[in-house]
């Protein structure tokens, strides 16, 4: 093709129409002239179909064409579908009346298929040419006026009136050109002999034969046709038809015979003998078939393939020995057989795809591709596995993979689908194409705790920031729509935030205790904690932790009577009579522990005597082991411990100091148990102030015991001015919670102080139970006129 008509041809005028469109599943039709140049717009598709500009990128469109070139591509910017690729309409559909490629333009978010048809108009890109250099025929010089002979026939590529149009025969005084007209072959050249031959005057003649198309601008071919005159000769070769047809299946065997052409000469000798050849070819039906010239029988040379070509045409040509000739048709029709498996084409597949999808969401196209016609290229698609999938048919050959059910990543979050391809040939033929498809997750599961209720129990005195308890959710969701995070709902706990006692780790969800516990200001409290995903928008849920503090041995027995070793001097009178397994005192103590922590035992560590007394392990209370005799010492004294049962045990010790005495007058004498066994430790300053104000309260003191001694017939400390302890005297806070407590003892005690029983006391004690002392063995009143006189030796006693 020479530069000027290039240049005219990409400059040419391309008509582009619109058939028809619809926005899903529709069809587009274009028209476009071949050879045009690339970038070329062929038409405004996203215009076409509706799509905004702004949203075309977005949506990624694509074509997708058959094959492996990529004839038009699309134009991001301007929504234009423009040429990308060499368009020859020749190479493309041959001499076909019409010829359209057919591609898929995509889009997706949502995702829609559009069939487009793209028809390739012709343009005059092709020259006619001759099968030969030259037509050489030889005619008798007996030829009469008026006979005709073939010439062969210019082929053009070139489709309609860009093919070959009209021929024209140089000057000369023997032969004009007369053109015949076939159905089935268009136009072809033969020449008539209008003045007679001579051959001793020529016997050679050259003319030149031009073939025309009727593009624009119009394009020739030519040949030389060579004639040679001959001595008389009669008769030229006849077919015994014009046209054959034969029809002929694909992929028939090399050296198959399709048929065999006759033609009959009326000469005999040399002048009938006949030769076959090809006078007209294409390039194709030159490669795929050959002629015996001298049978006439015509064999396929190449591969016969429907999907190639379903139909050629031969022409052939009958020559005698004197050259005379004649020519025929020959059409080959190709029947199709079900030779190609279908060709399953994943155009899209949106993958991964949500597992929120509804039922019926369409998520792919599959494209079954079938070279075969007819109803050996009817295709069937299917799944044959059990999954929430199937194919819906679309447009021509294009399958919809559809959802069936709402998918659940969290059941399964892959699928292998196997996709079945069938055509309707006999026997069928199949395919089939395996592919995966991943579930994308969304965040529809909350964090689930492990258990519904949590318990924590924490020892007391615990270390701030020591760990309390591990709670753990799991979410089913992936990545970070089920990444848990922990925190702690806000609430109060003994009015002060919750946040003050526990804080969780966000990332782990062990609590961590902020503060030290102590079991006797917060037995036990709840928390609520939250367990939040990093979806969009996040989904929670929370649990009940109960947190109990748990008791430690943190706490000393504290002895209520007697005053703990140390702090007072506390004398009880016990009678001489006393018999054995008497009650003669009783140790008071509490502890504020619980539990095992708080179950207190008494023992007697220290004693003058250590076999006269005994004490109660549990209930502290002091008895005699055996009679008093007089031989026993009127002094005693003994040290007792009240040790808990905590481990490690803690323990207290007080000092008790009996008089065995019948009557006062003989505890003047005290003076000396005191001056031997007492261990006092009140200070020089404390005895000098005693004493000035002993003095002060005697009379006092003497007069109120007179007093309540007179309105009660029971058993009492004669002393004046001595006070009942009230049981308001025990703190309150020393109740146990489980309502044993640490007071064990079923007995009821009177017990009168002197009023400076917080440093100095001296007591009474009269039991109301069994086996106490009887109510005989009583202080007589008269003793009362002693008091002041003991009262000043007991002091005296004490002080040293």
């Amino acid at each position: 093709m020479d530069g000027p008509a290039h240049g005219f041809i990409t400059k040419c005028f391309v008509f582009v129409a619109i058939v028809s469109y619809h926005l899903c599943l529709g069809d587009l039709r274009y028209s476009i002239s071949e050879e045009t140049r690339r970038g070329f717009a062929v038409g405004k598709i996203a215009q076409d179909l509706g799509i905004d500009m702004k949203t075309l990128s977005s949506r990624k469109p694509r074509v997708d064409f058959d094959g492996s070139k990529r004839y038009c591509d699309i134009n991001l910017k301007t929504g234009e579908l423009v040429v990308n690729e060499r368009i020859d309409r020749e190479a493309l559909c041959g001499q076909k009346q019409s010829c359209v490629i057919h591609f898929d333009f995509f889009l997706e978010n949502p995702l829609t298929l559009h069939r487009v048809t793209l028809e390739i108009e012709d343009i005059n890109d092709n020259a006619p040419k001759f099968r030969n250099e030259a037509i050489d025929l030889e005619i008798p010089e007996s030829a009469n006026k008026g006979a005709r002979f073939s010439l062969d026939e210019a082929y053009d590529p070139d489709f309609g009136v860009n093919g070959v149009q009209s021929y024209a025969l140089s000057n000369n005084e023997h032969f004009i050109l007369s053109l015949q007209t076939a159905a089935n072959r268009g136009k072809f050249p033969e020449i008539v002999l209008e003045n007679e031959l001579d051959r001793e005057k020529q016997d050679r003649l050259s003319l030149i034969l031009t073939a025309y198309d009727g593009g624009s601008p119009q394009r020739t071919g030519t040949v030389l046709v060579n004639i040679r005159v001959l001595d008389a000769n009669d008769n030229v070769p006849v077919f015994s038809q014009t046209t054959y047809e034969v029809s002929l299946p694909e992929n028939v065997p090399v050296e198959t015979v399709v048929l065999t052409v006759s033609a009959n000469d009326a000469d005999e000798g040399p002048n009938g003998e006949v030769t076959y050849e090809f006078s007209y070819l294409s390039i194709d039906s030159e490669n795929m078939f050959t002629i015996n010239q001298k049978t006439g029988e015509i064999k396929v040379k190449g591969e016969i393939d429907f999907e190639e070509s379903s139909s050629y045409e031969l022409r052939i040509r009958a020559k005698d020995g004197a050259g005379q000739a004649t020519s025929c048709t020959v059409l080959i029709n190709v029947l199709d057989v079900n030779d190609n498996a279908p060709v399953i084409i994943v155009k899209s597949l949106n993958t991964p795809v949500h597992e929120n999808l509804p039922s019926g969401s369409e998520i792919g196209i599959i494209y079954v591709q079938d070279k075969d016609s007819a109803s050996n290229g009817d295709i069937r698609c299917s799944i044959e596995q059990r999954v929430p999938f199937k194919m819906v048919p679309s447009v021509k050959n294009h399958f919809a993979l559809v959802t069936t059910a709402e998918l659940d990543r969290e059941v399964q979050a892959e699928y292998n689908i196997s996709v079945t391809a069938t055509d309707g040939g006999s026997p069928p033929l199949y395919s089939s194409k395996t592919f995966q498809l991943s579930v994308a997750d969304v965040n529809d599961n909350a964090p689930i705790f492990e258990k519904q209720l949590y318990s924590a129990h924490v020892a007391e005195n615990n270390k701030p920031g020591s760990p309390v308890l591990l709670v753990s959710a799991k979410d089913l969701d992936w990545r970070q729509n089920g990444t848990v995070v922990y925190s702690l709902l806000h609430s109060n706990v003994n009015g002060a935030p919750v946040s003050s006692f526990l804080s969780v780790n966000g990332d782990t969800g062990v609590i961590h205790a902020v503060r030290s516990f102590d079991y006797e200001q917060l037995k036990s409290f709840k928390v609520l904690v939250l367990a939040r995903d990093n979806g969009s928008p996040p989904l929670s849920s929370n649990v009940t932790v109960n947190v109990f503090i748990t008791d430690e041995n943190d706490n000393t027995p504290q002895i209520l009577y007697p005053s703990p070793d140390g702090n007072s001097f506390m004398t009880e009178l016990v009678p001489k009579a006393a018999q054995a397994g008497s009650l003669v005192s009783k140790v008071i103590a509490v502890d504020a522990d619980s539990g095992q922590n708080a179950w207190l035992s008494y023992h007697i560590i220290k004693a003058s005597d250590p076999g006269l007394f005994t004490i109660g392990v549990h209930s502290g209370e002091i008895r005699t082991q055996r009679d008093l005799s007089e031989s026993d010492r009127m002094k005693q004294n003994f040290i007792v411990s009240v040790r808990d049962n905590g481990q490690p045990s803690l323990f207290a010790t007080c000092t008790l100091y009996l008089v065995i005495s019948d009557n006062l007058a003989e505890v003047p004498e005290l003076k000396d148990v005191s001056h031997d066994e007492s261990s006092s430790k009140l200070t020089f300053y404390l005895i000098i102030a005693l004493v000035s104000v002993s003095t002060f309260f005697l009379t006092f003191i003497i007069i109120i015991l007179a007093v309540r001694f007179c309105r009660r017939r029971k058993p009492r400390l004669l002393f004046d001015g001595a006070v009942a302890i009230p049981s308001a005297y025990l703190p309150p806070n020393y109740a146990e919670v489980d309502g044993l407590g640490t007071l064990r003892s079923a007995y009821n005690y009177d017990a009168y102080l002197t009023t400076g029983s917080r440093t100095s006391d001296f007591k009474f004690v009269r039991s109301y139970n069994e086996g106490t002392l009887t109510a005989d063995l009583t202080l007589k009143k008269s003793a009362v006129d002693d008091l002041e006189g003991l009262d000043a030796e007991l002091r005296e006693s004490f002080e040293v």
